[in-house]
């Protein structure tokens, strides 16, 4: 098998935020993000059960939350470390980013 490309079709198709928390790029800037519940709400509403996409996630169980956890439907629980990016495509599907990626020239966000 080989590998292969993947992108956005444009530049700013995803909704996103960062995981709150503080960091520090590797120039050594350190950056403090603090997001708004209703923000964070909007992520976790956002989020889709692919395998059935009628049918809201769970929010008993989460979503997205500020200890840094993302609960991706069918898949489980992954760990978000402070200037991570969660974006959500067309269709409800949570991407992730690294602060590390999202802080090159590959990806651009506000």
């Amino acid at each position: 098998m080989a590998t292969a490309t993947l992108g956005t079709a444009g530049t700013t198709t995803l909704t996103a935020l960062s995981q709150p928390g503080s960091y520090t790029r590797q120039d050594g800037t350190v950056f403090s993000v603090t997001q708004l519940d209703a923000d964070i709400a909007t992520i976790q509403q956002a989020i889709k059960d692919d395998q059935n996409p009628a049918q809201p996630i769970n929010f008993a169980m989460g979503g997205w939350s500020r200890a840094g956890q993302l609960f991706v439907p069918n898949r489980g629980w992954l760990k978000l470390l402070p200037g991570d990016y969660v974006g959500i495509d067309a269709t409800g599907w949570p991407i992730i980013v690294s602060a590390r990626a999202a802080a090159s020239a590959s990806w651009v966000h506000t």
